[in-house]
């Protein structure tokens, strides 16, 4: 067995031009699972001297999901500089800049003025797309550079030479612009890498040296086919890709990144290894989304930087819980319940353990202090074994009450939930323990309090998209003149959505000024509110006189229609934020909620738009 310790980029290396391209068919038949290949060759670690961690969850992330709005981008982005971009570890993240909606992304977090993350781009390989980074004045830029004969012959239609030409024009042009480009060594774990690979690669390190700035590369796995394994040949050894790339073409460490897919379960160890063996940054996303299955988990390279290095200051690892809260609750997202370090049962622990004697046991199941380093207590796993103690503890932890709502063993719901518990072990002589699905059953059969139905869901996803509305149209400087203007709009207002059944506006002694009602069959009975009634004395008026704010009322019967209504009011104030009258609406629940995902996506869209407006008012 041969040990390979060259260190060196001054051989030439020369491309080779196939007639037919190289599809190493003994290692990808296709119709079989791929082949790994050992040829004896191993290398010692050699780490990157510095290991850092970049982003690509508004790229690559954003690929496996619908977009996310410009808000939430922001929300996300902050999240990564608490995490690790207030000590640099999360160097950079990237960004699409096709859309209206991508550049407004970009906008927002720039805007933030965090020196980390770094927003960077990610264009194709065309001077176009390339135009579109310096127009917005990006000093790096990711560039599509596929590398693979699966890519160059059978996508792209051409030579090598002819890919190769056109990649070193484009990032040379980049350079002519003062943009550091990061070439995406697509598909290199199927490409040749000393017939392109390596040749391309010192073509694009004679370009640095010329032009006196960075070449980056980054290494994509495009399909997964990496791994770790010593002795493991090229092109699928990450340890053999990466020496090659920093041994024989040159490329320092730092310039040199690995992005990585997870379509054979390697995607974490094969970024950890490609850190191990020289190469200084590991391409990453969020709970590990993007295209088909997946790329490196970020939170999961925090976790595995921190236990390489020993460095507990690296990051604030107790955002983690914060984001998959947030993820689960703002994103709808389902993170899967045993999923690493954020899901709700990572940690949980069947053995058995008494809530009384958790301290005391913690540290024999639990992976790590979850309380210190998470921000999240154990969970316990509840048997015949737990007691009421356990019971009041899954209760507490498991339904996040706050310490003012939080039950002890004594509670009588408590005694009877673990009656039933015991009961079940006594008639069936049941072993494994109760799912999180069982208890949460018996703790709603017993203390219903403790959850909010379905209709109170329903209530508040209808005053929310409601709000929305209201808010909106309050904002229109047509409402100041309480006039033909302003009631013209009511009523333009209403056609668009008729599920309002009554919108109204009043002056700030509540006199009635203008009103519409959506649907004619009613208009009779609205008779009883002419214009200039006095609403001074309801509810919907005097609150957001008082406040200020939007006022939703719980939902009602209408004594108009007799349909259930949600009331929406909130201020109209002028421009010197003065209130000069109130803005109400009776809203038919029943009809906003068959438009309730129209009335995201709506809402979403205006909210890219009014983001975008004030980005520079948010760092």
């Amino acid at each position: 067995m041969k040990l390979i310790r060259s260190k060196g980029g001054d051989r030439l290396l020369s491309m080779q031009e196939p007639k037919k391209p190289q599809l190493y068919r003994d290692l990808f038949p296709y119709s079989s699972i791929c082949r790994t290949d050992f040829d004896d060759v191993l290398l010692p670690p050699r780490p990157a001297e510095q290991m850092r961690i970049t982003d690509t969850t508004f790229r690559d992330g954003q690929q496996a999901r619908p977009p996310y709005t410009v808000n939430q981008v922001a929300r996300i982005f902050d999240f990564l500089h608490r995490l690790g971009g207030k000590t640099g570890l999360i160097t950079a993240s990237e960004f699409f800049l096709y859309s209206v909606r991508d550049r407004k992304c970009v906008d927002v977090c720039r805007a933030r003025g965090y020196r980390f993350p770094r927003v960077t781009s990610w264009i194709r390989a065309t001077k176009e797309d390339l135009q579109l980074a310096r127009d917005m004045e990006f000093d790096e830029t990711g560039m599509l550079t596929s590398v693979s004969d699966y890519h160059i012959f059978l996508k792209l239609g051409k030579t090598r030479q002819q890919a190769m030409d056109m990649y070193v024009d484009l990032a040379r042009q980049a350079l002519e612009w003062g943009i550091i480009p990061r070439c995406h060594f697509e598909d290199v774990t199927r490409a040749d890498i000393y017939g392109f690979c390596l040749p391309l690669a010192q073509r694009l390190m004679e370009l640095s040296q010329q032009s006196g700035m960075p070449v980056k590369i980054r290494l994509c796995d495009t399909m997964g086919y990496g791994v770790p394994y010593p002795g493991a040949a090229l092109p699928r050894s990450v340890q053999r890709i990466v020496r090659a790339f920093t041994d024989e073409a040159g490329v320092p460490g730092e310039w040199l990144e690995w992005h990585g897919h997870n379509d054979f379960h390697k995607v974490l160890v094969n970024g950890v290894t490609a850190w191990l063996y020289g190469c200084g940054a590991v391409n990453s996303t969020l709970f590990g989304f993007g295209e088909r299955t997946g790329n490196t988990p970020l939170e999961a390279l925090v976790i595995e930087y921190i236990s390489l290095t020993g460095d507990d200051a690296a990051a604030d690892t107790t955002v983690l819980s914060e984001m998959a809260e947030y993820f689960e609750k703002e994103l709808n997202y389902r993170i899967p319940f045993n999923y690493p370090f954020v899901g709700r049962d990572f940690n949980a622990t069947s053995a058995g353990v008494h809530a009384d004697g958790l301290t005391k046991n913690e540290e024999i199941y639990n992976i790590f202090d979850t309380e210190r380093i998470l921000g999240r207590p154990v969970p316990i796993i509840v048997t015949d074994k737990t007691g009421r103690s356990g019971v009041a503890y899954w209760i507490n932890t498991n339904l996040h009450l706050s310490d003012d709502r939080k039950i002890t063993k004594k509670h009588p719901a408590v005694g009877q939930i673990y009656d039933a518990i015991l009961a079940v072990y006594e008639e069936t002589g049941r072993t494994t323990h109760f799912s999180y699905d069982e208890m949460n059953a018996l703790v709603q059969r017993y203390m219903p309090e403790l959850y909010s139905s379905d209709f109170d869901r329903m209530k508040q996803l209808a005053g929310e998209l409601a709000a929305n509305l209201i808010l909106r149209l309050a904002k229109n400087t047509e409402m100041l003149g309480f006039d033909k203007k302003a009631c013209a709009r009511l009523d333009n207002f209403s056609r668009e959505y008729p599920f309002i059944q009554y919108l109204y506006l009043t002056d700030d002694k509540g006199s009635l000024k203008c009103a519409t009602i959506t649907d004619p069959a009613y208009r009779e009975r609205y008779e009883a509110l002419p214009i200039g009634f006095d609403f001074s004395q309801r509810e919907w008026f005097t609150v957001p006189m008082r406040t200020g704010d939007l006022h939703i009322m719980d939902v009602y019967q209408s004594q108009f229609t007799e349909k259930l209504i949600i009331t929406v009011s909130c201020a109209v104030t002028d421009a010197d934020d003065r209130i000069v009258g109130v803005l109400g609406a009776d809203i038919q629940l029943e009809q906003l909620l068959k438009r309730a995902e129209a009335l995201k996506q709506e809402a979403a869209s205006r909210e890219d738009n009014d983001d975008a407006d004030g980005a520079h008012d948010v760092a």
